[in-house]
């Protein structure tokens, strides 16, 4: 692989460690509305910035244009539709567990993938599916199995369900193959006033206090706007997509150390099972075998 794209991933690795931390602090504070706000404002400045340095705006124009509601989809999926549901389950559950659930969303888009994008679903397909979802029953129940005691229903479920926008986000961007600077710009450009709309009618911008406001913008960088040009680069110069993405699973353990000292939330053990099998999961999807084709 490419040093220079090993370095960048791994950057976003870094930056996407901490941002559960980030996460929970700042809903300590807000609501997700507002976190959320906060965050693709900021983000919006970020990739506004990059596209007139890379002279894109006048393209993204050009997308607005003859594509608009197709980028207003995009834009109502991730980051609108994603990010408010992810934000309300973080809100709900400890952030350990929603971190570990939000990683569903590479095997929903497995699932999502033979009915919109016309895929084969495999035995493998199918292995991984059974595997990642009985991590999602370990954290659940918090390794009950037997009692199937669900701790918080609606926090999985809101976790769970936020990987089928995320997942259907994805999927669109198939369908056409758009500048991707130009593109994320749109679609958190037009998620922007969607979301202010929402923070009138909640009188979201009242009592926002500034911490909470550092929170969002940390988020909106180092989650979103940033790490996401980051990311992009790092994809672009190399050799070995497939690889390059698996270093991404290096951000959950950082993650649940940073949890642990920084917001002092005790690792649980049924979180440590459930992700290893979700992860387990996506990787065992991603793996290719003449036996299961």
């Amino acid at each position: 692989m490419n040093t220079k794209a090993v370095w960048l991933a791994l950057g976003c690795v870094l930056m996407w460690s901490t941002v559960a931390s980030a996460f929970k602090l700042t809903l300590s504070l807000i609501s997700p509305l507002q976190m959320l706000w906060l965050a693709v404002a900021t983000s919006c400045g970020i990739l506004l910035l990059a596209a007139t340095a890379q002279n894109k705006i006048a393209l993204a124009r050009t997308y607005l244009r003859e594509h608009f509601g197709y980028f207003l989809l995009l834009a109502l999926l991730n980051p609108t539709a994603y990010y408010l549901i992810l934000f309300a389950a973080y809100d709900m559950l400890p952030a350990q567990q929603a971190q570990a659930l939000n990683y569903t969303w590479a095997i929903m888009l497995s699932i999502l993938s033979v009915p919109f994008l016309g895929q084969r679903f495999t035995w493998m397909n199918g292995i991984s599916v059974v595997i990642a979802y009985s991590g999602v029953l370990v954290i659940a129940t918090r390794g009950d199995l037997l009692a199937l005691d669900f701790q918080n229903p609606l926090g999985v479920a809101l976790g769970v369900g936020s990987s089928v926008f995320f997942a259907s986000y994805w999927i669109l961007n198939t369908r056409h193959q758009h500048d991707p600077v130009a593109a994320l710009l749109l679609c958190f450009g037009l998620s922007l006033p969607i979301l202010t709309g929402l923070m009138i009618w909640e009188d979201g911008f009242t009592a926002i206090p500034w911490q909470a406001i550092g929170g969002g913008i940390y988020i909106g960088t180092f989650e979103m706007g940033l790490a996401f040009l980051l990311w992009m680069n790092a994809l672009r110069l190399s050799t070995n997509t497939a690889q390059l993405s698996n270093l991404v699973y290096l951000s959950p353990p950082l993650s649940l150390l940073l949890l642990a000292v920084i917001v002092g939330e005790p690792v649980m053990i049924s979180t440590i099972i459930g992700l290893v099998l979700i992860v387990g999961g996506v990787l065992v999807g991603q793996m290719k075998s003449k036996s299961y084709s």
